[in-house]
């Protein structure tokens, strides 16, 4: 009887044993799955950023081969991590490892202002206003770089000094195939040689950082990409300022991104601690820019968009393109995102003239953009850097620039800060480029 009983014991408890070994089988892989079988969810791109004095290459490298995934970009200077496309599940076993700070889901970035107008030949309004050039002089090259972290530079450009720096979209040079950065950088730095626009800076030299696509948008991989390589080249290329004319939501943790798990904001915390200035657009939404990156990171010098159509003050410029019809001179532009008063966005907001735009673009000698914020607040960043008087934040940069009333730009509409192109006035991620 005793042995019945051990037998059908046996025979009952052997199969639980099996099954429980089967599970604990599929545990076990889940946990260390180097035959991973991937989810059948669509996989996402995720930034991954590693603990401080984690190995960064190392620990990629073991994640990879244990989770069965290839990274798309390696991070070692700005922050230390990766971006990657990923499962829920391989998401899951990344969120849970120790040596994981946070993950961010990627956002797209998009350029701002995007539409080419033909112009003339000449030192534009814009330019002439914030005091860069008049009818008969401008200034020399600034000797600090500028990196232009946007859609990539025509770098055979006759009208600019542009070089090579970092594609973060593909393969080959920061060659570019939408025009939003050539545009950019020709309002920096146009050549002063008798053909096409002059910049607000003549001749300094461009670093092309393409992060932004031919349709005009990048994602938060991308554009931080492009910032890990400036903050990694900044100091041996001389880069003392990066523009960044690119835009989407999110919102600002006053902590580097360390409260919301913002990679963005990470790299750029770091990269400015690393000696780099970034002087990013606020955008064309006719919105507070509260809910916008990069332009509410404390961080960064953020331009807001004045109307400027002869360069002087007086209200008596007439537009130069059909948008400008919407605006008057020397006011707040109507399209122009902004920061309200006694904000603590306001500290780090200045404003430059932004409608109608002229400037270079590819393969031509001229275009014009009806509606962009002047990112020629980065040479004259630039140009502030490269004094004598060591300068890194926006607060600091921003009290050097002349006071409102030395340039007489305007400083009201509505309840909005709408910060004077050279000083602080009162008055007033998908990421896309501004098709106005």
């Amino acid at each position: 009887m005793d042995s019945v009983r051990r037998d059908r014991s046996i025979r009952t408890s052997l199969p639980r044993r099996l099954l429980s070994a089967g599970v604990a089988a599929l545990l076990l892989n889940l946990a260390i799955p180097s035959g991973f079988v991937r989810a059948a969810d669509e996989p996402k791109t995720y930034v991954v950023v590693f603990r401080p004095g984690v190995a960064s290459n190392a620990k990629t490298d073991d994640v990879e081969r244990r989770i069965g995934f290839s990274s798309d970009f390696r991070y070692a200077s700005a922050l230390q991590g990766f971006a990657a496309r990923l499962t829920s599940l391989q998401l899951a076993w990344l969120r849970a490892d120790p040596d994981v700070a946070f993950v961010s889901a990627d956002r797209v970035l998009h350029a701002i202002g995007t539409v080419p107008i033909k112009a003339g030949d000449t030192a534009p309004p814009g330019v002439r206003r914030v005091g860069a050039a008049t009818a008969t002089t401008v200034r020399e090259a600034a000797t600090a770089n500028v990196a232009v972290i946007d859609s990539g530079v025509d770098l055979s450009h006759p009208d600019l000094n542009a070089v090579n720096g970092k594609n973060c979209i593909g393969s080959g040079t920061a060659r570019d195939d939408n025009g939003h950065g050539t545009h950019v950088a020709g309002t920096i730095a146009a050549r002063n040689n008798g053909s096409g626009v002059i910049g607000v800076a003549p001749g300094t030299k461009i670093y092309a950082v393409k992060v932004i696509n031919a349709q005009g948008s990048g994602t938060d991989a991308q554009v931080i990409c492009g910032i890990d390589w400036v903050t990694a080249n900044a100091a041996a290329l001389g880069i003392k300022v990066a523009n960044m004319s690119l835009g989407g939501p999110g919102a600002d943790d006053g902590n580097c991104g360390k409260t919301n798990a913002d990679a963005l904001h990470r790299a750029i915390c770091n990269s400015v601690a690393a000696g780099v200035t970034y002087v990013v657009a606020a955008g064309n939404s006719s919105e507070d820019f509260a809910a916008d990156v990069p332009a509410n990171y404390d961080e960064t010098l953020t331009v807001t968009a004045m109307a400027d159509y002869d360069g002087l003050p007086g209200a008596l410029g007439s537009p130069s393109c059909a948008d400008g019809v919407f605006d008057q001179d020397d006011s707040a532009a109507s399209f122009s995102n902004f920061t309200t008063a006694g904000s603590a966005d306001a500290a780090h907001t200045i404003a430059a003239p932004g409608v109608c735009i002229q400037s270079t673009w590819p393969a031509s000698s001229l275009s014009a953009l009806a509606r962009r914020a002047l990112p020629g607040r980065a040479p004259v960043s630039s140009r502030h850097r490269s004094s004598r008087r060591c300068v890194r934040t926006p607060r600091a940069i921003r009290a050097l620039i002349p006071p409102p009333a030395s340039l007489a730009i305007p400083i009201t509409r509505s309840a909005r800060t709408t910060a004077t192109s050279l000083g602080p006035v009162p008055s007033t991620r998908l990421l896309r480029s501004s098709p106005r």
